[in-house]
C-alpha cells in the first residue's frame, strides 16, 4: 500500500510520546512492503530538539504551513491507499478537512490522546479535531480501548473506532546486564495531573526510605519542586538512552495521565518499553490494566508510598526477576510495533473491501 501519515512528530521525541510510536510503526510498515511518507509540521521547539532528524525508514518530509502542505503533497494524499492524521497535529482540523476532501483511499484519525481529545471536544476546544470531522474518517484509531470506543461510534458518529495501542520496539528495548543504579525510577514529561501521583507513589516512598536510590527523568518540571535528597533528576533522555535507563533500575514506576485513568484501557508506551527490558513495573491503578498485564504476576499495583516502599524492600529477588521476565514475554507476544503494523494493515484492507473491521 501507499501510506501517508501526518503526525505530530517523528524527528523529535522532545516532550512528546508520539515520535517513538511513529518510528516503530513506520519501520514495520516498510518492512511489510508498504511505501510510507511521513509529513511533519516544521516547528521551532522540535527543530531545536531533533534526536532523529533523518528517520531511516520510509520518507519524511517537513512542511512549513498549511499552504506548503497542500501545494507540495496533494498528489501524494490523493494517490494513497491510506492517509492517517494524528492527534495534536498543528491546525489538525484544517489538515483533516483537506485530507477528507482530497484522499481517495481510506482516511483515518490516529488518536494517541483519546481521553484528552474527548475532554477537549466536550468543552468546545477543537485544537486538532472537530466533531464534524469524525464521521468523515473511515477509521478512528485509538491508543485507548474499552468502552470509550463504543462511545465514539455511538455519540460522535465514527464509522469504526478501533484500538491501535502504543507499542515497543523489541530491537531497542531488551534486558541488559547492569548493576542497578537506582531502586526505583520514573521517566515522563512533567504534567500537573501526574505530579500528585508521582509525589504519592515515589517521593513519599523516597522520604520513607532514605537509604533508597530514586531517579526522575524528563523535561519541563518546575524549578520549585522539593525533591527529596535521595531522588536524582535527569533532564530529557532521547529514546536511544531509554533502554539503558530502564535497565539501571530495580523497579520502574508507571504513572498515568488523569484523563487516561478515568477512561481506562490506556496503556502508555513507557509501560511496554520497560516491560520489554524485563524491568519489573510498579504502576498506579486503572480499569483495564489487567487486560495488558496480570497484576501480582507481571506487574505490581501501588496506591501509596508505603505500598511502594514494601515492594522495594520486601519482594524477594527471585520473584522480582521472574516478574520482569513474564512481563517481557507478554509484550513480545502482543505489544510490539510489528503487531500494530499488522493490525493497521488488516483494518485498512477490511475498510477498503467494504467490510467493517
Amino acid at each position: 500500500m501507499r501510506i501517508v501519515i501526518l503526525g505530530l512528530s517523528i524527528t523529535s521525541s522532545w516532550g512528546n510520546g508520539h515520535a517513538t510510536t511513529y518510528r516503530g510503526l513506520v519501520r514495520e510498515l516498510v518492512r511489510r512492503g508498504h511505501d510510507v511518507l511521513f509529513l511533519e509540521r516544521d516547528v521551532p521547539w522540535y527543530a531545536s530538539n531533533r534526536d532523529m532528524p533523518r528517520p531511516p525508514d520510509g520518507r519524511t518530509e517537513l512542511y512549513a504551513d498549511l499552504t506548503d502542505l497542500t501545494e507540495r503533497f496533494t498528489d501524494a494524499v490523493r494517490g494513497a491507499d491510506l492517509v492517517v492524521v494524528g492527534s495534536y497535529v498543528p491546525q489538525g482540523v484544517e489538515v483533516g478537512a483537506w485530507v477528507q476532501r482530497t484522499a481517495r483511499g481510506v482516511s483515518a484519525f490516529y488518536d494517541i490522546d483519546t481521553p484528552v481529545t474527548l475532554a477537549k471536544l466536550a468543552r468546545g476546544d477543537f485544537e486538532y479535531l472537530s466533531p464534524e470531522l469524525i464521521p468523515g474518517y473511515a477509521l478512528y484509531l485509538s491508543f485507548t480501548g474499552g468502552p470509550l470506543l463504543q462511545r465514539i461510534e455511538r455519540e460522535l458518529g465514527s464509522p469504526a473506532a478501533r484500538p491501535l495501542y502504543c507499542s515497543c520496539d523489541p530491537e531497542l528495548y531488551a534486558p541488559q546486564t547492569r548493576e542497578p543504579l537506582w531502586d526505583l525510577g520514573y521517566l515522563g514529561t512533567y504534567s500537573d495531573d501526574r505530579q500528585p501521583v508521582l509525589e504519592r507513589l515515589m517521593l513519599d516512598a523516597a522520604r520513607a526510605l532514605p537509604s533508597g536510590r530514586f531517579v526522575v527523568a524528563g523535561p519541563q518540571y518546575p524549578a520549585g519542586i522539593a525533591w527529596p535528597a535521595n531522588v536524582a533528576r535527569v533532564e530529557h533522555l532521547a529514546p536511544p538512552e531509554h533502554p539503558a535507563f530502564y535497565n539501571s533500575q530495580r523497579f520502574t514506576l508507571n504513572v498515568t495521565r488523569a484523563d487516561m485513568v478515568r477512561a481506562g484501557y490506556s496503556p502508555s508506551v513507557r509501560l511496554f518499553e520497560a516491560a520489554a527490558c524485563a524491568v519489573p513495573i510498579i504502576s498506579d491503578a486503572w480499569e483495564g490494566l489487567d487486560t495488558f498485564f496480570r497484576p501480582g504476576e507481571e506487574i505490581l499495583i501501588s496506591r501509596s508510598g508505603e505500598e511502594t516502599r514494601r515492594y522495594l524492600q520486601e519482594l524477594p529477588e527471585a520473584e522480582r526477576q521472574e516478574m520482569g521476565r513474564k512481563a517481557r514475554t507478554r509484550v513480545l507476544a502482543a505489544h510490539t510495533a510489528a503487531h500494530r503494523a499488522e493490525t493497521l494493515e488488516d483494518y485498512t484492507r477490511l475498510v477498503s473491501s467494504g467490510r467493517k473491521p
